[in-house]
């Protein structure tokens, strides 16, 4: 139990690590503590308090945030659409032996839900698994469909890198069965066009494939057994040197030194159709089977890119390793970049905020058959988008409006709420965005502040001298111009002035 003393050591230890600047997830955590502190300590005769928060990994949206949300959902949407992608739905929660088996080492983040009485359940993890288990349960054998949805993950949250418990999933699939490559260059296509049209920045998308990764890991000599284990050892080189990734695998996962270095040789290269060419006359490569397969999809890969015209900002990147284990050829990550300036050589990937991948035997693990439906895919990092946005926001103290109304309705006399209400209703009834201050005799001043504050750009006011000229009168916010509008044109004056069709 706390006792003051410890809430006021508690409360200095908070106020420090804030002057210190500290990282926000550790202020966050230690403000928790002294809230169940205080808490613990009690108020009115002890009764225990109850502490007002969000779960932790999880967080509120104000309107402001949610208004940027949507402007990005409406792009993305607008991206797939475009792409001729329809668009599904399925339960936040899955049968628990549906999500079992599928993520590798990332199952242990899977959140169980407690026994219902008959079906044990957990939260959908991704979107993936659910719609592979859609298209099997339907014997849907081709769609290209987008899903926008929360997913939960048991995760360690940190919270202003956008990595949250519970968040928002952006995903497009195209399932069927396909002449190679080009629903693949598609959705490589549609990443480029979300990045461009979001303007984030400088951005790199890296290709790999992982029948080229088993390949490698083969004739380097890496036993079948540790293919997995080493996999997510080369998927840390964008976060580690070499060096380190090196000692874990020969230290920790028991790789030998020479296999090791053997790998090195290969991970440690980027570049275009230029190294797919050399890698196809590579003597050790050549000679394995899914190796050869994998370069000759990536070099059909690479033309197609190049015909989209965006082969440029594409990197066969052979450190690419995707940690989920339904992957079967062609992996792809997206990354914002660092400008370069005069201290870096070359731009530094700041965090990734797209990926997917080909996945063809997904399908099948549901199918009481085995029957396979070839699918590939790509998930947009949405929250570590927003993060992105909302940070440049607060930046540049850019004004975002929360709502779209399009007009205030005013009035300069009293006595005239009756005038007020029924040209409101005009207004609403053509489908003009309005609103009315809820007071029977509201100063005007007050109202024209409304529209400053909200950033309303049109005022309608009426008074008696226009009700009995028939007019109303029209003030622009932002130049307080006015003009006297014939009733029966206002609408579509309001249209004109705020470029609604």
């Amino acid at each position: 139990m706390a006792d003051e003393a410890a809430v006021r050591a508690q409360a200095e230890a908070v106020r420090r690590l804030k002057q210190d600047k500290a990282d926000p997830d550790e202020i966050a955590k230690e403000v928790a503590k002294l809230l169940e502190m205080k808490a613990q300590l009690g108020g009115d005769e002890g009764k225990h308090k109850f502490v007002l928060k969000t779960p932790k990994g999880t967080r509120d949206y104000s309107p402001k945030q949610m208004a940027i949300r949507e402007r990005v959902f409406n792009a993305i949407i607008a991206c797939f659409k475009r792409h001729g992608a329809e668009v599904i739905d399925t339960p936040v929660f899955e049968l628990k032996e549906t999500l079992t088996g599928k993520y590798g080492e990332d199952s242990k983040l899977i959140y169980d839900l407690k026994d219902q009485g008959g079906e044990l359940l957990s939260l959908r993890y991704d979107l993936t698994v659910p719609f592979a288990r859609y298209l099997a349960m339907n014997k849907i054998t081709n769609i290209k469909r987008y899903h926008i949805a929360k997913v939960y993950r048991r995760d360690n949250p940190a919270m202003t890198r956008g990595r949250y418990r519970e968040f928002y999933q952006c995903d497009f699939d195209i399932a069927g069965q396909f002449d190679p490559m080009i629903p693949d260059a598609e959705c490589l296509k549609i990443v480029h066009e979300i990045l461009s049209d979001l303007q984030l920045g400088d951005f790199l998308v890296k290709v790999n494939d992982r029948r080229i990764l088993d390949g490698m890991f083969a004739v380097c000599g890496v036993p079948d057994s540790k293919f997995r284990m080493i996999c997510s050892s080369v998927d840390k080189l964008d976060k580690m040197p070499w060096e380190e990734v090196r000692s874990e695998m020969v230290g920790e996962k028991g790789l030998s030194p020479e296999a090791a270095d053997r790998i090195g040789e290969y991970v440690q290269l980027h570049g275009g159709l230029d190294l797919i060419e050399r890698l196809i006359q590579d003597p050790k490569l050549s000679q394995n089977k899914l190796a050869k397969e994998g370069l000759g999809d990536m070099k059909l890969l690479f033309e197609y890119l190049t015909l989209f015209g965006i082969a440029g900002k594409i990197s066969f990147d052979l450190s690419l390793a995707r940690g989920l284990d339904y992957y079967t050829g062609v992996i792809y990550e997206a990354v914002l970049l660092q400008q370069e300036n005069d201290h870096m050589e070359e731009p530094v990937s700041v965090g990734s905020v797209a990926g997917g991948g080909r996945y063809d035997g997904l399908v099948g693990m549901f199918d009481p058959k085995g029957r396979k439906v070839p699918c590939v895919g790509v998930s947009i990092g949405i929250e570590r988008i927003f993060s992105i946005l909302e940070q440049r926001v607060e930046a540049s103290e850019e004004k975002i409006r929360t709502t779209e109304t399009q007009v205030l309705v005013a009035s300069a006399q009293k006595k005239l709420l009756e005038e007020r209400l029924k040209l409101i209703s005009e207004l609403w009834d053509a489908g003009i965005k309005a609103e009315v201050l809820y007071k029977k005799n509201p100063k005007l001043l007050n109202q024209l502040q409304y529209c400053e504050d909200t950033g309303i750009p049109l005022v309608a006011i009426v008074g008696e001298q226009e009700l009995k000229d028939g007019v109303v009168k029209l003030r622009v916010v932002a130049t307080r111009e006015e003009v006297n509008v014939p009733r029966e044109s206002l609408v579509e004056e309001i249209r004109t002035r705020t470029n609604q069709p």
